[in-house]
């Protein structure tokens, strides 16, 4: 990323009121029930800790972490499992909570593999939809901010572990 700049695509205000309207939505679509948010690591991090205070449903939190993306700014198309759930899922409301949903590869291959556990319901919330590059027909059931293309950094996401830290979301210009 040396030969690039960046600006705010998404402000921290603006993701703040998604995550509170997706909050909303969650604890009516639940409303008396327990739902358990399924934490994509690591760029959901940010995300799940902001959702789950803004749901006022009971909610437990469990996390996976899977890898698709190399140093590249594109996905390897390979999907490999870290991190495994902690927590049994069966007969569940689980929601799983996804930073962002580009080509689809990844959410796909999780989403298949938590319906073998037999949940209740199994419903997808993601913060950043990209919808140019999906190469699978996945859809979130919860979306925070839909966008075309480009790559973003910011809020939880990263470029090469990088950037994470940021409160905003930045589009990446290549210079």
């Amino acid at each position: 990323m040396a030969e690039s700049t960046r600006r705010i695509l998404f402000s921290r205000e603006q993701i703040a009121t998604e995550i509170k309207r997706i909050g909303r939505e969650i604890s009516r679509d639940f409303q008396g029930q327990e739902v358990m948010l399924v934490g994509v690591l690591k760029g959901s991090f940010l995300f799940v800790a902001d959702l789950i205070r803004e749901i006022e449903i009971p909610t437990v939190i469990d996390f996976v972490r899977l890898a698709s993306y190399g140093s590249d700014t594109q996905t390897s198309g390979i999907i490999e499992f870290r991190k495994e759930l902690e927590m049994p899922i069966r007969d569940r409301n689980v929601i799983i909570v996804e930073d962002i949903v580009d080509s689809g590869y990844t959410l796909e291959c999780l989403y298949n593999k938590l319906l073998l556990q037999e949940p209740r319901t199994l419903k997808i919330c993601t913060l950043i939809d990209k919808t140019a590059r999906r190469e699978v027909p996945i859809e979130a059931d919860y979306i925070g901010i839909t966008m075309d293309d480009g790559f973003i950094i910011g809020y939880g996401l990263d470029h090469d572990e990088k950037y994470r830290n940021l409160p905003d979301i930045y589009l990446v210009e290549e210079n």
